[in-house]
Order: structure tokens, then sequence, then C-alpha cells
């Protein structure tokens, strides 16, 4: 009888996306695509692309083995025939990120995804709005912020450690890293940015719901069946009816994925007016809090503050405040604890570096006579070049979305060559073009790091780059890298995880020593890179469970 009763709106949806596929298709051949001069690979299907190849989860090679054959600005197939652009050429990057980008803002689909998520922060405004917000949380992620919180980030970190030291008693103890990196990611923003805390960092201590809830959202909203939706009927349905009106149709339609985003959006939600209301009592009360909020130490306290100072038609509505509170953890919690534990994957894989490294970080540390400040941190070469080199060989995610609003001229490397043979240097790009910014293939880019792009080699970073890196202008917000982006939408917290990358690994080294588990470690492409390994209760099946195992024992004394 349920299922019955969702027959017909299913057979309606069906025979909706089949006519607008039809049209898609029909479209293809009766008008002439502009971006069809532009090399790339046949399309795989018509009603799919190339997209579930390109944006597998493990994606392998494939990507690579198209920037090899069709060069720094090629065209991939999307649904139903729609040419979509890959990019990684730096001038046209640097006319997308920073020359336009008025135009080629975040698209419609990254905004509506987080807005539903996250509501209306960081990530899911654009223009003045974004803009605005920007400008008020610029300054708690500045150097002098950094500086003042050094010792918090060490405080959370030394919980670490302790804890680690007791799972590995006298002995050696595969443990899963990715779970601790992900609680210290978590912990590190929550005391440093929000005035919170989540976690006792203690061994056996449960996962905070918050933490599950945005550890898990990534993987679910980039489920391939979650994404065609999402591309396909969520543009039409997202502004019918009121946020109840959604909440009920939601609640009825019986898709367990779009439940369970459901239960992860309600306790982000939650837990962030939760936050906030603790923020605010603090300021009513007068208490310490007050005197943090009027420094503006932490986020909150950023906005908090801007708020009190802000005239009445400048002033941000709480939504907008309590929206920054997730969009900004998860933006700080996922992308670097899987970062980290890509680092010491790689350290577990070569001990020579990580030996290096170990004795280089001891050495400060004796010198300093304990936690080192953030000038003495950030000049230790070798952990700046190890940070640095797998930044640039493992991005923290394979693309990036980009979105345009109106036909544009857009540069292009005077090498490029289209289908027909002919060389040029510019391409008239057609409105809602969904471009993609490849930070891997940019790089990984040859003609810019050297024959040995591919390759993790810290000691790159250790003498001046040469004039094909310099000259290159690569548009990156950090060190001629795509990592963090560039222009406005560049990562606004890049200095943020740089120091809790640097203290992260500078006091786990000093303990203790890394390697491999024996297990066989994948790094699957969730939107985000993550580390993974077969299921242990499904062997055989494919099926992979979200971890880091590596072996851990103490350092010698």
């Amino acid at each position: 009888m349920y299922e019955q009763a969702f027959a017909s709106p299913l057979q309606l949806l069906s025979i909706g996306i089949g006519a607008w596929g039809f049209w898609r298709v029909l479209r293809s051949f009766l008008f002439k695509d502009p971006l069809a001069v532009i090399p790339g690979p046949p399309s795989a299907s018509w009603p799919l692309g190339d997209l579930p190849k390109f944006f597998d989860k493990r994606p392998g090679n494939y990507q690579e083995d198209l920037f090899k054959k069709y060069g720094r600005t090629f065209r991939i197939t999307g649904l139903f025939k729609e040419s979509l652009l890959v990019v990684s050429d730096p001038k046209a990057l640097y006319q997308i990120l920073i020359k336009d980008q008025d135009i080629f803002e975040e698209s419609d689909d990254t905004v509506r995804s987080t807005t539903q998520s996250f509501g209306p922060g960081l990530l899911s405004t654009s223009g003045e709005h974004h803009r605005k917000q920007r400008k008020i949380l610029n300054p708690v992620f500045s150097a002098a912020y950094m500086r003042d919180n050094t010792p918090v980030f060490y405080s959370v970190v030394h919980k670490l450690e302790n804890s680690i030291e007791q799972l590995v008693g006298s002995g050696e103890k595969e443990i899963d890293l990715l779970s601790w990196m992900t609680r210290t990611a978590l912990e590190l923003v929550a005391q440093s940015g929000l005035g919170y805390t989540f976690d006792t960092l203690e061994p056996h201590a449960s996962e905070h719901p918050y933490a599950t809830s945005i550890r898990n959202w990534v993987g679910t909203v980039n489920d391939p069946v979650v994404t065609v939706i999402r591309f396909l009927l969520y543009p039409y349905v997202y502004n019918i009816g009121g946020p109840r009106f959604q909440r009920t149709v939601v609640n009825v339609l019986p898709w367990k994925k779009l439940h369970a985003i459901r239960d992860m959006v309600d306790v982000m939600h939650k837990t962030s007016i939760d936050i906030f209301e603790n923020a605010k009592r603090g300021l009513d009360k007068g208490d310490d809090a007050r005197e943090r909020i009027a420094k503006g130490k932490d986020i909150m306290s950023a906005l908090l503050k801007a708020n009190m100072l802000a005239s009445e038609s400048d002033k941000l509505p709480d939504e907008e405040l309590i929206a920054q509170v997730s969009t900004l953890t998860f933006a700080a919690m996922d992308t670097t604890s899987n970062a980290l534990s890509r680092i010491l994957y790689l350290l577990s894989e070569h001990p020579e570096v990580q030996e290096r490294l170990r004795g280089d970080v001891t050495q400060a540390y004796t010198h300093h006579g304990g936690d080192m400040d953030y000038e003495t941190l950030n000049a230790l070469p070798y952990l700046d070049a190890v940070c640095r080199e797998s930044l640039r060989v493992h991005p923290r995610t394979v693309c990036h979305q980009a979105g345009q609003e109106r036909r544009c001229r857009t540069a292009r490397n005077p090498n490029f060559t289209t289908n027909e043979g002919r060389e040029i240097n510019e391409l008239f790009v057609p409105k809602d073009t969904l471009l993609f910014i490849a930070l891997g293939n940019c790089n990984r880019d040859p003609l810019i790091w050297g024959p040995e792009a591919t390759e993790w080699k810290p000691e790159r970073w250790l003498s001046s780059q040469p004039e094909s890196v310099t000259q290159a202008r690569i548009p990156g917000v950090y060190s001629n890298l795509m990592t963090f982006l560039g222009g406005g939408r560049s990562c606004i917290g890049f200095k943020f995880s740089q120091l809790e990358m640097k203290i992260v690994l500078s006091v786990l080294l000093a303990k203790f020593k890394f390697a491999p588990s024996g297990k066989n470690i994948v790094w699957l492409s969730n939107g985000i890179v993550q580390p993974a390994v077969e299921d242990p209760k499904r062997p055989g099946s494919g099926e992979t469970e979200l971890q880091l195992p590596l072996k851990v024992s103490l350092v010698a004394e």
C-alpha cells in the first residue's frame, strides 16, 4: 500500500526526467555546441556521460590519463551530452579565480547543497554577500590570531599524544589514525575557533554525534545516486514550498539516504545553535567570555563583535551567524584530518624521511625547552617541506567545481589545440557552463614542476623554486599551489590548517614511530580524498571502511 501511494509520483518523475534528457540529446543535434572544438574523450554513455568514470570513488589514473592525452584544458561529457570543462592551465585559472571571479562564482549545485546542509554561511554565499562575510572573518585567520592561539593548539595535541601513548604501552600497536586525526581536528577548531569542547580525546571516549555527522556528510551527499538527483531534480524543486513543506516531503519519501542526510543536518544545526547561544549567554553575563568576545579571539567572538559594532542595516541575522559554525567546522575538520592522515601514511612508507623529520623536530623542541612558539615552528624548513610537498602531490580534493553566470571570453594557453588542429589562445564559454578546476593536474604539471612532478620529494622545497614554477604565475593563495584555491574563493583557513598540521606532526613524531600495518589502504574520492580499507566484515565484497591503520610504537629514549 505504501509503495503504491508513491508509484504515480515516481512514474511522473521518471517521465519528466526522460523528457528532459530527450530534449538535451535532441538539442545537441539541432544546435552546434561551441565547446565541441575542445579535445576530450568520447562520451561513455548518453545519459551519464563521463561522470561515473571521472568522479569514481576510486579514480585511479583516469583523470591523470586525460590530462596527459588532452592537455591542460579538456572537455568531458556530463548528463545527457552536456559539455563540461576541466581546467588546470594557470592563465585560465587566473581569469576564473581572480580577474573574472564575479562571473565564475560557485555553481548553483554547490550553493544549494551547502545552504540546505549548513545554512547561509561562507560556503553558501556569493558576490557581495560572500565578501561581507569574509571581511568579518578574515581577522581570526590572521598570523596574529595563530600566534595567540598556538598554546591552545598545543594543549589539545598533547591530549592526543597522551592517549596514543596509553594505547601503545611499551610495545607496538595498530591504531586507526584517521579516527584520531578527525577527533583532534574537531577539538582544535572547537576550542580555538568556537570557545567550545566536543571531545576529551581520551582513548575510549565515544565520538560526539556532531563529529560523526560532519565526517559522514561528504560521502553521503556525493553518493552517485544522490549526485545525479541533485543535478537533475533538485534545481526544480529547491524553491517549491517553505521549509516546513520540504521537511514533510523529506520525511515521507521512502529513501534512506535522504533520511540520513536529514538526520546529519539536524544534529549539525542543533549543535550550532547550542554553540551560538552559549556564546551569547557569555556576552550577556559579562563573564570571561565577554572579554574574549571583545578581543575577537575566536570565530564566534569575531562574529558577535562584528554584530555589536555594526549599524542596524549591516547587522547579520542570527541564522547567518549560526550557519558559520558548521560551515567553518566542516571546512577545518574534514580537509585537515585527511591531509594529516595522508602525511602520516607517506611517512610510514618513507622511513628515511620520517627519521630525518623526527631528528629536526626533536632537536627544535630540545633547543626551545618545550612547546615552540608560532615563529619557531614555522621556521623549521624540513617540516614545512614535508607539509608543502604532501599538499602539492595529494591535494584535499580532486576537482573544485565552479559555475558561470554569463558568456565570457576565457584566456587559454597559446598552444591550446582544437579538435580541428587549430591553435587558439581564447575561447567563448556559454553561460551556465560547468567548469571543474583540476587541482591535482596543476599541482603535478610536468611543464611546471619538472619530469618528477608526480613524485613525493620534500627536498624540492629546500631550495629556490625553478623558473618554470615562478614564471607559471599560478593563482593559488598558498605556495604556488592550487590546493587551497585562490582569489575570493580561496580557503580562508589555510593558515589555521598549516598550524594544526605542523603541531600535530611535530608532537607525534617526537614521541612515536609509524610503520605500515600491512593492510591494503585505498584513497577514496568522496568529494574529499579519504583513506579506507576493505571492510573486514565483508571480505571480497569490495566494500570499504574509512580508516587509516598504522603500526605505532614509542621512540627509543
